[in-house]
């Protein structure tokens, strides 16, 4: 009872807005919707990147051993800006409405949800964990569990201005797992780039008992594709998963309240 009324005296307050632009109606208003970019077939089929043609795997997926990936929208306009308020601004509302994009792709069975655990300092400034959020809106939709199963031994700093390789060796031995990993497990993070916190992650599951791990990603960073006829390419984002300036990339986004 306490709760639906303090969930109404907050809608008063602060009504539900466009994920994308911030003015429209909850949760995309029509202009958003016009601009996301959803990601299917022809892609590659192991991590979901877009193909002219589908393919088995591809130069863009994630390294063992992961066995695949999915993301339901390119990381661009409407969706990046989500996804930054998700992370950066408090907007908790954005993780089932993401969630329930997730869930519509073809998801192998799992037994388990779990996430790609926030750095404490980064978890503190936020006031809580972005992909603990989504995977527990994930595990919802797909009445599943969602479970902890890895911690962070070490906290790194943004990757943004890391090269590829350099991501990679700066992820190595960064998770440990917690407690017993079941079998088969769904892996949730909120952005999809070089795959190589979510390969790490993967390790440290693996490393516990799991023999299968699968990631799943609101969205994903897409390479620029030449345009040959047919639909419009998609472009690669331009944005990045953390703010350009500061030390401190929890920090709200100017006249968003949190919510």
């Amino acid at each position: 009872m306490h709760q639906r009324v303090g969930e109404s005296v907050a809608g008063v307050l602060f009504p539900r807005r466009c994920a994308g632009c911030g003015l429209g109606p909850w949760p995309f208003c029509d202009a958003c919707q016009g601009e996301i970019r959803p990601l299917g077939p022809p892609w590659c089929e192991r991590c979901g990147h877009p193909a002219r043609e589908s393919v088995a795997a591809c130069a863009n997926c994630p390294g063992s051993p992961l066995a695949g990936a999915r993301a339901p929208f390119a990381y661009s306009g409407p969706i990046r800006a989500a996804v930054r308020r998700l992370k950066f601004s408090g907007w908790r509302d954005v993780a089932p409405a993401l969630a329930r994009a997730v869930v519509t792709m073809d998801l192998p069975p799992v037994d388990v949800v779990t996430w790609v655990p926030l750095a404490r300092r980064r978890r503190a400034e936020r006031g809580y964990d972005q992909a603990r959020a989504l995977a527990r809106a994930i595990a919802r939709e797909l009445d599943l569990p969602a479970r902890q199963l890895c911690r962070r031994t070490v906290s790194t700093s943004p990757q943004a201005r890391r090269t590829i390789d350099e991501r990679h060796v700066a992820m190595q031995g960064v998770f440990a797992p917690r407690g017993g990993v079941p079998d088969r497990v769904l892996l949730v993070d909120d952005v999809l780039t070089t795959g190589a916190t979510l390969g790490a992650c993967a390790d440290a599951l693996t490393a516990g008992g799991a023999t299968f791990v699968y990631a799943v990603v609101a969205a994903r960073s897409v390479r620029r594709l030449p345009h040959r006829g047919g639909p419009p390419a998609l472009h690669a984002s331009s944005g990045r998963a953390y703010p350009r300036s500061g030390p401190r990339p929890g920090l709200w986004l100017p006249g968003d309240p949190p919510r």
